[in-house]
């Protein structure tokens, strides 16, 4: 009995990462958000097929399109031949038949509906080769090193779709920037039931987390018979959101087990920090037309492990004085958080802006002011 409970003492003290994840696909990895930071990783940088979780890049430049004025939300866009033809997912748009941005976005998040995909991509670039041809430009800007996307879709259509491959890590950076950029994408990838055509049409999300899976903020499912079950899903609590993503999984139920798996033990054993900097961090400035400058700090959250969120703590380290001039930008510290005595990240404190050095001109009329009225 002793030594089963020293076991079971054992095992309750292993950190959490220890722990073995087996998820059921031949590629995963687990994201945080904010940061980026890798939590989990399966083969994360095999090339493989991803069906329509393609859409995310398709969404994130029809979300750059929107937010850079190009595009509105209620510009009319209209249903080419070749996008009502689309097969898979789709709300069976007619050739001529018009649609707002907004609710094609709509149906493109909520039930991945590949003509309505098709139709914005022919909206925003002329076509949709041109409007491919941006979405693997982006994907290199992104530092997406192993992906080549062929259509708009994900779908095994024509001839190239052997050649339309990514990876779980690429899927992951562009899930990130569309949720972290684009916050406004949760209306629709959060949506569970809704409607298009005035209530005459129902959408449904492919994405079953959505309902089942507490804080569930996306993202995109997708399936082929050669690509499999994958999914790039999203979620958020406690003010950090994690991406988990599976390719190539063997059913459906089994993609969403395996990201459910991933974002709990994210979610169980990690947690954002945002440091704080002390109220005083000014440094004095010799000679400077300005007597200090504030120093700052990247406002930008790390990640810890919960087990050491109770022991953090930061230490400030700032110079006493510096000669003028400081340039915007200037290393004036460094701010370093501690858990325990474990340093987990130092951070340069910078100045806030520039500070230019006095003049004799400068000196002279200080004391012209001194000798007036002293």
């Amino acid at each position: 009995m002793k030594r089963i409970v020293v076991i079971f003492l054992l095992l309750a003290l292993l950190p959490l990462r220890s722990l073995a994840l087996e998820p059921e696909g031949k590629s995963a990895l687990l994201m945080e958000a904010s940061t980026g930071a890798v939590l989990f990783e399966q083969a994360a940088d095999l090339s493989l097929a991803p069906a329509s979780v393609t859409k995310v890049m398709t969404m994130l430049l029809v979300m750059e399109a929107i937010d850079s004025g190009a595009l509105s939300w209620e510009d009319a866009v209209t249903a080419s031949s070749s996008a009502a033809a689309k097969g898979g997912s789709q709300v069976y748009l007619k050739e001529g038949e018009t649609m707002t941005v907004r609710d094609m976005l709509k149906s493109v998040a909520v039930s991945s509906a590949n003509d309505c995909a098709c139709a914005l991509a022919e909206h925003i670039a002329g076509s949709e080769a041109a409007f491919v041809e941006r979405m693997n430009a982006r994907a290199k800007e992104l530092g997406m090193e192993h992906t080549h996307f062929v259509n708009c879709t994900g779908l095994d259509d024509g001839p190239e779709a052997a050649e339309h491959r990514t990876t779980a890590r690429d899927i992951a950076i562009m899930s990130r920037e569309l949720l972290t950029k684009h916050p406004k994408i949760r209306e629709f990838t959060t949506v569970w039931m809704d409607t298009i055509r005035d209530g005459a049409f129902g959408l449904s999300n492919t994405n079953k987390l959505i309902r089942f899976y507490k804080g569930a903020t996306g993202l995109k499912t997708g399936f082929t018979a050669s690509a499999l079950y994958c999914l790039s899903a999203s979620a958020e609590r406690e003010g950090m959101e994690l991406i988990a993503v599976v390719m190539g999984a063997p059913t459906s139920a089994a993609r969403f087990a395996t990201c459910r798996e991933l974002l709990d033990y994210g979610f169980a054993g990690w947690a954002v920090y945002a440091p704080e900097l002390p109220e005083e961090t000014a440094v004095p400035v010799r000679l400077g037309k300005e007597a200090s400058v504030r120093a700052v700090a990247d406002p930008a959250p790390i990640l810890v492990e919960k087990a050491k969120k109770g022991a953090l703590r930061t230490e400030t380290e700032l110079a006493e004085e510096l000669p003028a001039p400081i340039a915007r930008g200037q290393t004036l510290g460094t701010l370093r958080i501690y858990a325990g005595e474990e340093l987990l990240k130092e951070i340069p404190l910078t100045a806030e802006g520039a500070v230019e050095k006095r003049t004799w001109a400068d000196v002279f009329l200080e004391l012209l002011k001194k000798t007036a009225f002293g």
